[in-house]
């Protein structure tokens, strides 16, 4: 067994910064589509519910290496579409990191309280506005 030297802590600080950026590209195109599952199976659409269910549980009961190996040699192999690495990478950890956000975030909006929907409605406000206003920020605390 050889001693950590300084040339394998260099390489390890090289690897950190792939490490981040995947990190930062799976958050930002993984949290709208996380979003987006989670409303749509807190929706009051049964069909949205059961799709949005399907594609977090497929998704889940997948490992991450799985999606990995998937888009990376899987797509040119069964529809004969090369994937550059890194897209296959932020690919795969967007949908895992999806995946599981949405499941925590419905989470959390469904631990809201009914009574404050009905106190935004009393205001007034949309829907939209219910959500952004009241909904959201105590949704993300909870979660």
């Amino acid at each position: 067994m050889r001693s950590f030297t300084l040339i394998d802590f260099v390489s390890l600080f090289a690897a950190l910064r792939w490490t981040v950026a995947l990190v930062v590209l799976a958050l930002a195109f993984g949290a709208p589509l996380a979003l987006a599952f989670a409303t749509g199976r807190i929706s009051r659409f049964a069909g949205l519910r059961w799709t949005m269910a399907a594609c977090i549980q497929i998704v889940q009961s997948v490992p991450l290496l799985g999606l990995l190996f998937f888009f990376y040699f899987g797509m040119p192999m069964f529809l004969g579409i090369q994937v550059p690495a890194l897209v296959a990478v932020t690919v795969a950890y967007t949908l895992y990191t999806a995946a599981f956000l949405g499941e925590i975030w419905r989470g959390g909006l469904e631990a809201v309280k009914q009574a404050q929907w009905e106190a935004g409605s009393c205001l007034g406000l949309s829907a939209w506005q219910q959500f952004r206003h009241i909904i959201a920020p105590q949704a993300l605390r909870l979660a």
